[in-house]
């Protein structure tokens, strides 16, 4: 056994999820770069543990705050409060090594949505869901003041999303510079919901009962179109990779943007919008040039492509999203 899973062992005993001297078996799971992830199978039972790092596995230096483990498993008992099968259930919380315990979702049933979006399995019906999943999310934080509150968490979301997103690409990019930091400023005073953070294909199961959220960490009281703009980001970014397919990519983008807007009563929509759009280009640019670049972009003239219509944008911001999918054509 690898030194990672047995230093897992005593946080699993606390937890009373493993008893002393038992067999157990751990089988890592791929899909992000910031926590240890495991499938751990015992004779009775099988559960996913995850442990938050304390330097992201990218290529860049990336650190980020480990107590962030306490705060995803707030939010996912929240969102099952809201939509019980929306989220893993919690089987356990060990504060001590900051660890924590969820049910296993086989991916038979539960595949990943960015894996059918790259296999050319797309579907606007899936994008509705999760725009109904997300906004029930934010309408239910909106109307719980103490709730956001217990997620103020600027230090951490600065330090998790808007340094190595905005401001490392702010450093690569003088001209507009000026734009991100203003992006980020006003990200961090725009605060109206609980925002998960990290809304993005690879962490959206397609369950029987609709979509399954994963990978709250980055959890905080905050704007919720950083979220709108996260997931949509994603959607842009796969008709760059498949330009065929574009017209599909599309729909779910239309579907996705109008079901959420359509639905939000917290505050006006357009003006959520707006801010959307910012993001959004500011989160374009950061995929190709930020601390976290997507992996599946690898031509210059992809990176080329979207590097263009983001700067053009952060320079000259549009107010509407059909504005900015209407100018997106790769092909």
């Amino acid at each position: 056994m690898h030194d990672e899973p047995l230093a897992l062992l005593p946080a699993l005993q606390r937890m009373g999820l493993l008893l002393p001297n038992q067999a157990v078996s751990f089988t890592p799971l791929t899909g992000g770069v910031s926590s240890l992830i495991l499938k751990v199978q015992t004779e009775t039972a099988c559960f996913c543990v995850k442990k938050a790092l304390p330097q992201l596995k990218v290529s860049a230096l990336w650190e980020a705050p480990v107590k962030r483990n306490r705060d995803e498993v707030r939010w996912l008992k929240f969102a099952h409060q809201v939509a019980p099968h929306s989220v893993p259930d919690i089987l356990g919380e060990d504060e001590q090594d900051c660890v924590f315990a969820m049910t296993y979702l086989p991916a038979n049933e539960h595949p990943v949505w960015k894996q059918q979006l790259l296999d050319g399995h797309i579907h606007a019906h899936t994008a509705n869901s999760v725009a109904s999943l997300l906004l029930a999310l934010h309408k239910a934080s909106a109307a719980d003041t103490d709730l956001c509150r217990s997620f103020e968490h600027d230090e951490d979301f600065l330090a998790i999303r808007l340094s190595p997103y905005f401001l490392h690409t702010a450093d690569k990019h003088p001209a507009i510079a000026h734009t991100l930091h203003a992006l980020v400023k006003r990200t961090l005073a725009h605060k109206t919901v609980l925002v998960h953070g990290d809304v993005s294909p690879k962490n959206i199961l397609v369950g029987p009962h609709g979509p399954v959220l994963l990978d709250a960490e980055c959890a905080c009281f905050g704007d919720p179109a950083f979220d709108l703009a996260f997931v949509l980001t994603h959607l842009l970014l796969k008709c760059a990779w498949r330009p065929t397919d574009t017209a599909s990519y599309l729909s779910c983008f239309d579907k996705l943007s109008n079901t959420y807007l359509s639905g939000v009563n917290w505050e006006s929509p357009s003006d959520l919008e707006a801010r959307t759009c910012l993001l959004l280009a500011g989160m374009l640019l950061a995929r190709i040039d930020g601390k976290s670049p997507v992996e599946y972009l690898t031509h210059s003239t992809q990176q080329a492509f979207v590097r263009a219509h983001s700067l053009r944008w952060l320079k000259h911001p549009p107010l509407r999203l059909a504005e900015m999918r209407q100018l997106w054509n790769p092909a």
